[in-house]
């Protein structure tokens, strides 16, 4: 059984756009002066975006069999998720559908400060059973992304906190200047709409990048703008994500420096 990494100081109440200390980038900004020759550079701000589930990591079901758990100890219906597709959707969108699934009068706000406390309350010991791990390319491609100028952060349904716990546990954390999450919106495009402002700090548009594994990540990218950028990590396939508008897709990311390249020299039309 792996065991899990110390957890950092908790600040909040987990519901901010802005995530406490541990999902900042680790040490200062590197300028450009700083990247070595032989790395690919931007030569302008560009922001990149990652969704968390199936693209950064594949937690083994974690959020989800925590997720169950929450639900039944708060409303007494087990497997109250059976129905629910999880994959692109935003947590509060997920826990809307498992209210109403269950017939529980009142909406996901009224119940979400109950079910956020029980949810990552569980969701340590869930990440420890379910045995995950990180996707192909990671931390490598994080690491090359930063030192090559851009900024990375969040575009996730997940609420802050369940990203904090499992960014923390597979030790990915201090690489995020922060982002968007499940809470602000049941649509995916207002989370990513957060995420560039909380992120992208003036970057034009066809500078920001948006990576998910579902249509919904590609389709919320476009709705913003922004670049999508589809890896067949999860369950759709790149022709899938490709259909769904993504003009740039992978299989994965187990050759990083190939597809650090790609996304920090991308020009939409060229």
């Amino acid at each position: 059984m792996r065991a899990r990494p110390t957890q950092r100081s908790r600040s909040g109440d987990g519901r901010c756009l802005r995530p406490d200390a541990s999902l900042q980038p680790r040490g200062r900004d590197r300028g450009l002066d700083q990247v070595g020759p032989d790395r690919p550079q931007v030569t302008r701000q560009r922001t990149i975006l990652f969704d968390i589930d199936n693209t950064l990591l594949n937690t083994g079901g974690a959020g989800g069999h925590a997720m169950n758990r929450a639900f039944a100890e708060l409303f007494g219906v087990d497997d109250g998720f059976r129905k629910i597709e999880f994959s692109g959707r935003t947590d509060l969108f997920i826990l809307q559908g498992a209210l109403k699934d269950g017939e529980i009068d009142g909406g996901p706000r009224e119940h979400m400060d109950a079910f956020l406390s029980a949810y990552t309350r569980l969701l340590p010991a869930s990440l420890v059973e379910r045995k995950g791990h990180v996707m192909p390319g990671f931390p490598q491609l994080l690491d090359l992304l930063r030192e090559a100028g851009a900024r990375i952060g969040l575009a996730t349904g997940n609420f802050s906190e369940g990203a904090r716990l499992k960014l923390e546990f597979y030790e990915l954390a201090g690489h995020f200047a922060g982002g968007g999450f499940g809470e602000v919106s049941l649509d995916r495009s207002e989370v990513v709409a957060a995420a560039i402002r909380e992120v992208a700090d003036g970057t034009q548009p066809e500078d920001i990048l948006v990576v998910g594994d579902t249509p919904h990540d590609i389709t919320a990218a476009l709705a913003n703008g922004a670049i999508g950028v589809g890896v067949a990590t999860g369950n759709y396939s790149a022709l899938e994500l490709r259909e769904s508008g993504a003009q740039i897709t992978f299989e994965d990311f187990s050759d990083h420096e190939s597809a650090a390249a790609q996304l920090l020299t991308f020009e939409p039309g060229a």
